[in-house]
């Protein structure tokens, strides 16, 4: 029995907190703008705060560097969006660098790749929520990404669980077959299609939206699965079960957003190459 009520008080815990967090982005993505702009700096600061606790640096000057350059970046992309990317990343290395040699032997090379990786990989990432948003029928075309990620997610789960019995990564992640990567994409493919019949009269750029939302959704849920293992992978390093407790009952940002951080700039660039 008391395991039961357990099970009982997670499963509303999860629930309920996930039901908030999706009331949160509907209100930012439906506002755009500003908005969202404050949001995916807060999510940026706070999951690149969680992978340097990984390694020991969220507090150190090697951290505190980390943050800053977010700060930095997020200061460019309001200014310029996309066009200073690759001076940012380069001006990064060089700072994290010359930061790493003038404090030698203060800190492990593990610890300064981290700190360079954990900006690009958060933050840089998860600034393609703002820009798709701030993009002609940016208001419709964002919920592709939740699609993509969440939605292929929900059907690689259910997939695996009737139709599983080959494992996609057995040591990593033993419970995620590759029925279920087939059901996921499949899935996701499918949600995106209905989506576009959906909206497809709103938007002005896409001619024949259920195909290409459907294109979309499969080559970003494919992504969105790497996404999820390349978390994995680093908690599993590192022996940790979740990043955070922010959200109660889903772990921290990098728990929750890990897929989403990596098929936002891919329906980004999809819907630039492909629309």
């Amino acid at each position: 029995m008391a395991i039961s009520n357990l099970f009982n008080k997670s499963f509303l815990t999860r629930t309920l907190s996930g039901i908030v967090l999706i009331a949160i982005l509907l209100v930012t993505f439906i506002l755009g703008g500003y908005v969202i702009f404050g949001l995916t700096l807060v999510l940026s600061l706070i999951g690149v705060s969680e992978i340097y606790k990984t390694v020991g640096i969220e507090k150190t000057p090697l951290g505190i560097l980390g943050y800053v350059a977010v700060l930095a970046y997020y200061g460019l992309v309001l200014w310029k969006g996309t066009e200073f990317m690759g001076m940012f990343i380069i001006a990064l290395l060089i700072a994290i660098t010359a930061l790493y040699v003038f404090t030698f032997p203060k800190y492990k090379t593990e610890q300064v790749m981290m700190a360079f990786f954990g900006v690009i990989y958060v933050a840089v990432l998860m600034s393609f929520l703002y820009f798709i948003r701030m993009t002609n029928d940016g208001a419709f075309t964002i919920w592709l990404i939740m699609i993509s990620s969440w939605g292929c997610d929900t059907c690689a789960y259910l997939a695996g669980v009737t139709m599983g019995k080959h494992k996609m990564a057995p040591i990593l992640s033993p419970k995620k077959s590759i029925e279920g990567a087939f059901g996921g994409v499949i899935g996701a493919a499918l949600i995106g299609a209905i989506y576009g019949a959906a909206v497809g009269s709103h938007l002005d750029a896409v001619s024949n939206a259920p195909l290409y939302f459907a294109i979309l959704c499969a080559c970003a849920g494919l992504i969105s699965m790497v996404g999820d293992l390349v978390a994995s992978a680093i908690k599993r390093n590192y022996e940790i079960k979740d990043y955070g407790k922010l959200i109660p009952g889903h772990g921290g940002v990098l728990d929750r957003f890990d897929s989403v951080i990596f098929t936002a700039p891919i329906i980004y660039y999809l819907i630039y190459f492909l629309i």
